[in-house]
């Protein structure tokens, strides 16, 4: 047990308890009344006897409770406060997850959907405040404390204070985000504003070790990497059940035929954490009217032994094994391996629509616990309209390329849509072609092993003309290119590529083999992308600046085996990706943390965002076109807005240019929402408390205060009983 302030109870005492023994010993002044007897008068002649002067002191029960009640008061005064577990230090650190899992509804696991996870961390590190010591009116010192709430990032609220409203209300202002979580940013920050400073002419100044309280579920993925100090006290305070479960779309896309642009396939990939077999309704809304309504059912989850694996978040069915979001806290008891499933929308659209998927899910029985993060039980969309486009082809001669350009069905290669015939092009009259206004016209301008001259730095350069291009066995030059170094002589393979990129989805370079591939490689501060890398160096690339977007391979395919495997695939791909304007997959071009960044046509102004809460932020076009956003903190549409010019794939409304973005959260390991029972840090393991069950300080005077009035009632009450007998 602590006193705060044990001096000033100490003198009070001193004061307060002569004085009132002294009530006892003082003689009351009467007036003389003369009687003719005193033989009724006994209890009379007692008072007198009590009062006389420097008699020895009697028994008395009103004394005694009056000498309690004094006694009362004045531990009082002393502040008295007793701990759980003794912390080391005064510095407290208050870390609070405000992550995507945090909105579960089992913050009270007695009484589901009463309270989210946030909401009981929140609750929680106010009693921690309350319980701070404080400094008395004759000394003392209080203790410090800072707040940080994190999600990707961690974000410093308040600074170390004793100024306990200030913290309150920091704590108090912490909303969640759609966001999925990292721990070790958040310890970086906090062990920036903790560390021993250096002052001049004094030197290092070093503190009292932090006492870290991490409020969150134990969803962090990254907690291995945190690494407090030795001396350091890490204090894990679980929030939420864990037995809870979810219900969660983690894949969403959608894609238009490329033989008839009118029609659209959306993929849903759903996964669920249930202990039980489970069936939802998946329902497709377009423009906010129900569409269609697909059955699905999915499954028990099954314990996770460590050694499973899952798909990668938002890959989709057919991508790469990865780790089970459990893999670097193993191993936990409790975690569960989810059960996958998906449905497919058919749907004929040749108009752009926004889309909205949503999981209906049975309600719970009463008094049961249900779907856990409600979150992710929709999905956003943005479905762009179908357009044919204008297509030049430059060759001398490429048979396959103008087969693949062709309506004709039966072409080696998949046919696209194209809104007028293919102009053909001859080396000779394409310098000529590219440099006039009738070039504007194209949406793509496709060189086949030939560049144009363009001026770079005051030098004319074989290089990228402005516009889209896809350049086929070309190695254009710096800065949108890439260095030369040779050429390699045997066969070349590829040995990795971008498999999420929208070119190279479902695209297969495993067994491709190529002949005569220039050794090339590409500066670190030039725009270009490597989008596939070869033993010869990088083969696929994207390059972008301000006047040109570009897809590149610096190999002839001819020379390879590729033409006869997935290449017509890669083609129409790569062409439906102009045809949307070089822009990202829109399926899924945001998740919540990330920066909303979008290029716009020249010359707009009144640029502005509306987010999901309809929230409407200003926004200002860089000198390379692009408008910045960050950080989206929230599933659903975004809309930009602007005057000016419209893209390829912007709708106008109201005389104002407009673009939907869609975000999702699409996190599998944030969908999986069973509290960890411990937190692994890189030091050591901690094992978590719940709710009002840490260590923590607890102030006793309010408690001693009550017992004071107590006794004092009694006290009242004996007397009054004395007096009316």
């Amino acid at each position: 047990m602590n006193f705060l302030t044990p001096q000033l109870a100490a003198i009070t005492a001193a004061v307060a308890i002569p004085a009132l023994l002294i009530l006892y010993f003082l003689r009351l002044r009467r007036n003389t009344v003369e009687v003719s007897s005193t033989l009724l008068w006994k209890k009379a002649i007692e008072d007198l006897q009590a009062n006389a002067p420097f008699q020895k002191l009697r028994n008395n029960i009103l004394l005694l409770l009056q000498l309690l009640a004094l006694l009362a008061t004045l531990l009082a005064i002393a502040q008295p406060q007793i701990a759980a577990n003794i912390s080391k230090g005064n510095k407290h650190v208050i870390l609070i997850d405000r992550s995507a899992s945090m909105q579960s509804l089992d913050g009270d696991p007695k009484n589901f959907g009463s309270k989210t996870r946030l909401q009981a961390a929140k609750d929680s590190a106010l009693e921690l405040v309350d319980s701070l010591r404080e400094a008395g009116p004759l000394g003392g010192k209080s203790d410090e404390a800072m707040v940080i709430t994190f999600d990707l990032a961690g974000e410093r609220l308040v600074n170390f204070t004793t100024n306990k409203a200030e913290l309150r209300d920091a704590i108090r202002s912490i909303e969640a985000v759609d966001t999925p979580s990292k721990l070790a940013d958040a310890f970086v920050l906090a062990k920036a504003y903790s560390k021993p400073t250096v002052l001049e002419n004094v030197g290092i100044v070093t503190g009292p070790p932090a006492v870290i309280h991490v409020y969150s579920d134990g969803r962090l993925p990254d907690s291995i990497e945190a690494q407090p100090d030795p001396d350091d006290q890490v204090l894990y305070q679980a929030l939420g059940a864990g037995d809870a479960w979810n219900i969660g779309i983690t894949a969403l896309r959608a894609e238009r035929s490329f033989d008839d642009p009118t029609k659209i396939s959306i993929f849903v990939g759903v996964q669920s954490t249930s202990p039980k077999p489970i069936s939802v309704d998946v329902e497709l809304q377009l423009d906010g009217r129900t569409a269609r309504v697909e059955p699905l059912r999915l499954p028990a989850a099954t314990p996770d032994d460590g050694g499973n694996s899952v798909a990668r978040p938002g890959a989709g069915a057919n991508a790469a094994a990865a780790p089970s979001p459990s893999s670097k806290n193993q191993p936990v008891a409790g975690d569960v391996l989810p059960q996958v499933g998906g449905v497919v929308f058919p749907i004929e659209r040749p108009d752009g629509a926004v889309a909205t998927i949503r999981l209906r899910i049975p309600e719970p029985a009463e008094g049961q616990s249900g779907d856990a993060l409600p979150l992710d039980n929709n999905g956003y969309i943005v479905l762009p309209p179908a357009r044919r486009m204008a297509v030049a082809l430059v060759t001398d001669g490429n048979f396959m390329l103008q087969r693949a350009l062709t309506d004709d069905p039966a072409a080696s290669m998949a046919a696209y849509n194209l809104a007028k015939p293919v102009k053909l092009l001859r080396t000779a009259e394409a310098q000529t072609f590219l440099s006039s206004k009738e070039a504007a016209e194209y949406d793509v301008v496709i060189l086949d092993r030939w560049l144009p001259e363009i001026e770079v730095a005051g030098k004319k350069v074989k290089g990228l003309p402005a516009g889209r291009t896809l350049a086929l066995g070309v190695t254009p030059a710096l800065p949108l290119g890439v260095n030369v170094l040779g050429e390699e002589k045997g066969l070349s393979i590829f040995t990795t590529w971008r498999r999420d990129h929208p070119t190279l989805r479902g695209v297969n370079l495993e067994n491709v083999k190529m002949l005569g591939i220039p050794k090339t490689s590409v500066p670190r501060d030039v725009p270009v992308a490597v989008l596939a890398e070869s033993t010869a160096g990088p083969a696929i690339l994207e390059a972008t600046d301000i006047d040109r977007k570009s897809i590149i391979l610096t190999f002839d395919f001819l020379k390879s085996d590729w033409v006869f495997d997935s290449f017509a695939y890669f083609f129409a791909r790569t062409l439906d990706y102009f045809a949307r304007g070089a822009t990202a997959d829109k399926a899924n071009p945001l998740q919540p943390g990330e920066t909303l960044s979008e290029r716009l046509p020249r010359g707009v102004s009144a640029i502005n965002v509306t987010t999901p809460d309809n929230r409407t932020i200003d926004l200002v076009q860089t000198a390379g076109g692009d408008v910045n956003f960050a950080p989206v903190h929230k599933v659903g549409y975004y809309t930009l807005q602007w005057t000016g010019p419209l893209g390829p794939t912007d709708v106008e409304v109201n005389n104002k240019s407009r673009r939907a973005l869609a975000a999702n959260l699409l996190d599998q390991s944030e969908s999986q929402v069973a509290t960890r029972p411990t937190l692994a840090l890189a030091t050591q393991v901690v094992a978590a408390t719940k709710p009002g069950e840490g260590p923590g300080t607890l102030n006793l005077w309010p408690y001693l205060l009550a017992l004071c009035c107590g006794v004092l009632l009694v006290e009242w009450f004996i007397y009054n009983r004395k007096v009316s007998l």
